[in-house]
């Protein structure tokens, strides 16, 4: 197996500010205790293809609900591959999770964005069966898998990224 990233935790500054962000009733102590017990995201089996993302709090999701995930988490990999993040096979199955945007794409120059490269997760509860999920602080909630790609013979793109959605000039 080829090593081509490595998991970091962003800053304890970065991590507070985006989760009182996400959740304003939580206080600053709530916020520091959550980076307190990040986790890295972590493979279960050696057959596994996915990384497990853990969760930084509680939560619960009736049908149709949405939550942000803070995940604490960022990736450095080499330039030509791409971390892609889906809802655990399980939840997804059980649950209809979904990420809201489909599959979270993790660019290699996200690495060095101004918000430290802060993997978020949009997720909703779009069972159809009225199952609710809940997920502790500590639980897997979501799954990202690395993957090569290529680029056209005919490439220039010469941008360079500072930031997140829309950041890359494709709106």
């Amino acid at each position: 197996m080829r090593r081509i990233a490595k998991f970091e935790l962003v800053s304890e500054t970065q991590f507070v500010k985006d989760f009182l962000d996400t959740f304003p009733e939580k206080t600053q102590r709530e916020a520091e205790e959550a980076y307190a017990m990040l986790r890295l995201p972590g493979r279960a089996t050696t057959g596994s293809a996915g990384y497990d993302y853990f969760s930084p709090v509680d939560f619960t999701l009736k049908p149709g609900e949405t939550i942000k995930i803070p995940t604490g988490i960022r990736a450095k990999m080499e330039e030509d591959w791409v971390l892609c993040n889906f809802p655990r096979s399980g939840q997804g199955f059980k649950f209809r999770l979904q990420l809201n945007n489909t599959v979270g794409i993790i660019d290699s120059d996200y690495y060095f964005s101004d918000n430290e490269g802060h993997i978020m997760a949009k997720l909703t509860n779009d069972s159809n069966e009225g199952k609710v999920l809940s997920v502790k602080a500590g639980e897997g909630f979501m799954q990202g898998i690395f993957f090569p790609y290529g680029i056209t013979e005919d490439d220039e793109a010469d941008g360079i990224r500072n930031g997140g959605f829309g950041s890359t000039g494709g709106n």
